[in-house]
């Protein structure tokens, strides 16, 4: 009698479900394409900052004068056009998830802009939060007009998922940050019912990004053989660490903050000075900290990879440090970006320096856990943080180990604050 009077519900949930496949196929689509323009664009206003200015001048690519000097131009530009632009591009970053409502479409453009300068000045922040805020957006907007009907709820998930998917290159990344958010929502339908169109948008967007310009996440790490009983230690230890480390920069995230917000409550041009002081500061950690601490971080996350031995514990010990505190100052000052890629950069920078401390900790082993301590920290998202670390070794052998990582990591950032803060200030938790 069950079976039966089950059965029905099967051909009505298929029926309300297939509707969805293209819209969901378009934005996802979309969410790649606005992901590329924006990437390639900083890209050539990248190699124009950091080479053709500098050749031309004839001062050394990343001399401190110039790593100083383009940061704090970054800063200064950047404040003038949030405070021109319409909607001043977004709200407060520092008060913004990965996946929030949307934003008012007159919105976007400022911050596609500001997101340009913000990754070919330097600044050590990703692009997904700012893509994905302006992806939701125009999928709001042009869903609404063209299928009125639509909740707009379901069109954020589809820009969600597409921009997630593109941004790592498979759907699989959006579906386990969506059943994250769509488990703490209550809602009708199975939980895959509610990720079908979102999976698809996901699929759609990685697609377009991979066939158009082939991202990887895969380091090219020394395999990872088998496990060891020795490695159930170190991989803890290693989380454990970059977790601490990563709760150090959540920790100060209010403190710093609030010295930025109180220059930016300065009349006329207090938005200004703030952002010019956070891009001198971020001049000088460059500057202290060398040309890989600067950007978001995953292209010298390779070239660090690529060569374990080239740097010393210290060096790697150093690099940590900095990009922790250039992520912490970029976030809280007012530039726009995602604190994702820059805190791969600190724990894979952390887990080298543990393996240059003790060599017989596996190099991939080392660099995983180490991203995965400072995500959890700073994402508090335990699929997403699992599967970054995962795909940067690209073996499926670390995978046991990366789990009971997890465990005591999470035990140290679970219920304690948040990098995010509400309109108030004080941190989420």
């Amino acid at each position: 009698m069950a079976t039966e009077s089950l059965a029905p519900a099967a051909p009505s949930t298929a029926r309300r479900l297939l509707p969805a496949i293209v819209p969901a196929l378009a934005v996802g689509v979309l969410s790649a394409l606005v992901l590329l323009g924006v990437s390639l664009l900083a890209e050539r206003f990248q190699d124009v900052l950091w080479e053709t200015l500098p050749d031309a001048l004839s001062v050394g690519r990343h001399s401190v004068l110039w790593t100083v000097a383009v940061l704090t131009g970054c800063g200064l530009v950047t404040g003038v056009l949030i405070r021109v632009v319409p909607g001043h591009a977004g709200p407060d970053p520092a008060t913004t998830g990965l996946v929030d409502p949307p934003l008012p479409p007159l919105v976007v453009p400022g911050l596609l802009v500001v997101t340009v300068l913000t990754l070919a000045g330097g600044v050590s922040l990703g692009p997904e939060n700012p893509i994905t805020a302006a992806n939701i957006a125009l999928a709001c907007w042009l869903g609404g007009r063209l299928l009125p009907g639509t909740p707009a709820g379901q069109w954020l998930a589809l820009a969600a998922a597409g921009t997630i998917g593109a941004l790592f290159g498979t759907p699989v990344a959006a579906a386990l940050i969506l059943t994250e958010t769509l488990t703490s929502r209550p809602g009708p339908g199975a939980l895959w019912d509610r990720l079908f169109a979102p999976l698809a948008a996901g699929t759609a967007g990685a697609l377009t990004m991979t066939l158009l310009a082939h991202p990887s996440f895969d380091l090219s790490l020394p395999p990872y053989d088998r496990p060891h009983w020795g490695d159930l230690i170190s991989s803890a230890v290693i989380a454990s660490a970059g977790a601490v480390l990563g709760m150090l920069a959540v920790y100060a995230f209010p403190y710093v903050h609030r010295f930025f917000r109180f220059l930016r409550s300065l009349p006329s041009w207090g938005t200004v000075l703030a952002l010019t002081a956070g891009g001198l500061l971020l001049g000088l950690l460059g500057a202290l900290g060398g040309r890989l601490t600067l950007f978001k971080g995953l292209d010298e996350v390779r070239e660090l990879a690529a060569d374990p031995s080239g740097w010393s514990a210290g060096q790697f010990a150093v690099m940590a440090v900095v990009k922790a505190a250039a992520l912490l100052t970029a976030a809280s000052c007012g530039f726009r970006g995602g604190r994702i890629f820059p805190a791969v950069f600190v724990g894979a920078a952390l887990g080298l320096c543990a393996h240059a401390l003790v060599g017989a900790v596996p190099v991939a082993l080392a660099v995983t856990c180490g991203v995965l301590g400072v995500l959890l920290a700073v994402t508090r998202q335990g699929w997403l943080s699992l599967f970054t670390a995962a795909v940067l070794a690209g073996d499926a052998a670390v995978l046991p180990i990366l789990c009971v990582a997890s465990l005591p990591a999470w035990l140290l950032v679970t219920g304690r604050p948040q990098m995010q803060l509400a309109e108030d200030g004080t941190p989420l938790r």
